[in-house]
C-alpha cells in the first residue's frame, strides 16, 4: 500500500510534468502569441519553440500575421449629384504589430470596417456619379491612404482597397443605357457619313484622273495625227518634186522640140476642162505662139 510520501511525491511529479508541458509553446508559422505576466504585457512569441513561466505568464491572444481579406457588405452612398449608389468594397490588410493590434484597439476588424464606410462616404460623396464610375483607381488609392494612416497605430497595415462594384439606381441605369445606345448610333452615323464622303472624294478623284488621261490621250493623238499629216505632206511634196525633176531631166536629156512640148500642152487641155472647180479658162499669153509652132510642126516647116 502506497505511503503518504509516495503519494506526495507522485503528485509533485505530476504537477511538475504539467507545468513543463504548460511552459512549452510551439507557435505555428504565420502566427504570434502575446504573453502577459501577472496581467501585464511582457513579450511576443514568434514562430517556433518557446518557453513561458507557468502560472505567472499566460497567452493573451494568438495573432494571425498573414495578409487577410475582408469583404464589407454593400454600403449606400449619396453622390455629389444626389444619387444613391451601392458600393461594394473589399480590404486587404495585415497585422504587423501584434501588441498594438491587441492593446490599442478592442476589435481592429470592426474598426477597419467602420472607418472604410466613413471614408468611402466622404470620398464618393464629393464626386458625381459619372466621375465615381470612371475614377475607381483614384478612389482605391484615396481609401488606402486614409485607412493606412488611421490603422498604423493599431499595428495594422492596409495593403490594398478595391471597389468591387458601384451600382447606381435602376432608373439611372436605364437612362445610361439609353444614352450609350444614342452615342453608339451617333458614332455609327458619323462613321457612315465619313465613309460616304471618302467614297465621293475617291469617285471624283478617279473621274478627274480619267478625264485628265483622256484629254492627254486625245492631245497626243492630235499631235501624232498632225505629225503624220505633216510627214505625209512632206513626203508627197518630196515625191512630186522628185517627179518634176525626173520629168524635167528627161525632157532636157531628150532634147524635146517646141512642137513636142506644144503637143503635150494640148493633150492636157481636156483634163483641165474636166475639172470640177471652175469653168473659167485662163489661156496663157504664149498660146498664140504655141499654136503657131504646132502649125509649123504639122506643116513640116
Amino acid at each position: 500500500m502506497p505511503t503518504v510520501n509516495t503519494i506526495i511525491t507522485g503528485v509533485i511529479v505530476l504537477i511538475a510534468v504539467i507545468l513543463v508541458f504548460r511552459s512549452i509553446k510551439i507557435v505555428p508559422q504565420g502566427f504570434s502569441l502575446v504573453i502577459e505576466r501577472l496581467g501585464k504585457y511582457n513579450r511576443t512569441l514568434h514562430a517556433g519553440l518557446n518557453l513561458i513561466v507557468p502560472i505567472i505568464e499566460k497567452v493573451n491572444s494568438t495573432v494571425d500575421l498573414r495578409e487577410r481579406v475582408h469583404t464589407f457588405p454593400p454600403q449606400q452612398v449619396i453622390t455629389e449629384d444626389n444619387l444613391m449608389v451601392d458600393v461594394d468594397t473589399v480590404v486587404y490588410f495585415q497585422v504587423t504589430e501584434p501588441k498594438s493590434a491587441i492593446y490599442e484597439i478592442q476589435n481592429f476588424i470592426i474598426a477597419i470596417e467602420q472607418l472604410t464606410i466613413t471614408s468611402l462616404r466622404n470620398i464618393v460623396g464629393g464626386m458625381d456619379l459619372e466621375k465615381a464610375l470612371t475614377s475607381r483607381d483614384s478612389i482605391n488609392g484615396a481609401l488606402r491612404g486614409t485607412l493606412d494612416e488611421a490603422t498604423g497605430k493599431w499595428g495594422v497595415r492596409i495593403n490594398r482597397v478595391e471597389l468591387k462594384a458601384i451600382v447606381p439606381p435602376e432608373n439611372v441605369v436605364n437612362a445610361m443605357e439609353i444614352q450609350m445606345k444614342a452615342d453608339r448610333e451617333k458614332r455609327a452615323a458619323i462613321l457612315t457619313a465619313e465613309g460616304e464622303k471618302q467614297k465621293q472624294i475617291l469617285t471624283a478623284e478617279g473621274a478627274r484622273q480619267s478625264a485628265i488621261l483622256n484629254a492627254e490621250g486625245a492631245a497626243k493623238a492630235v499631235i501624232l495625227e498632225a505629225e503624220a499629216a505633216a510627214s505625209a505632206t512632206v513626203l508627197k511634196a518630196e515625191g512630186e518634186a522628185k517627179a518634176i525633176k525626173t520629168v524635167f531631166d528627161a525632157v532636157n536629156s531628150s532634147n524635146a522640140t517646141d512642137a513636142v512640148l506644144a503637143y503635150k500642152y494640148l493633150e492636157k487641155i481636156p483634163e483641165i476642162a474636166n475639172g470640177q472647180a471652175s469653168k473659167v479658162w485662163v489661156l496663157p499669153a504664149e498660146l498664140t505662139a504655141t499654136v503657131s509652132k504646132i502649125t509649123q510642126a504639122f506643116q513640116g516647116k
